[in-house]
């Protein structure tokens, strides 16, 4: 858990949702899950004979956010609901 954003009220908004769920106040960036999902399938390719420099080059189509509310009360943080309706997980 991110102990030093409680004891210095630092608010931290995180890329991966793995802080978050540790205790981060939010994160917002590309899904772990889909990252994988392509280097596993860049791995396959790979390892049928395609040449690595001849693959292009992928970003993460797929962006999460991810609020942790019992963090926010700790830090007397309050979110709008209708941003609270677009995040795609919401740990209370």
């Amino acid at each position: 858990m991110p102990h030093w954003q409680f004891a210095t009220g630092c608010r931290a908004i995180y890329q991966y949702t793995e802080f978050t769920a540790a205790g981060g106040l939010m994160s917002y960036g590309g899904s772990s899950v889909d990252s994988y999902r392509r280097a596993g399938t860049y791995t396959g390719r790979i390892l049928k004979g395609e040449t690595p420099a001849h693959l292009p080059v992928q970003q993460s189509t797929k962006v999460e956010l991810i609020i942790n509310l019992k963090t926010a009360k700790a830090l007397g943080i309050t979110f709008p609901l209708s941003m609270l309706g677009r995040a795609d997980e919401v740990i209370e």
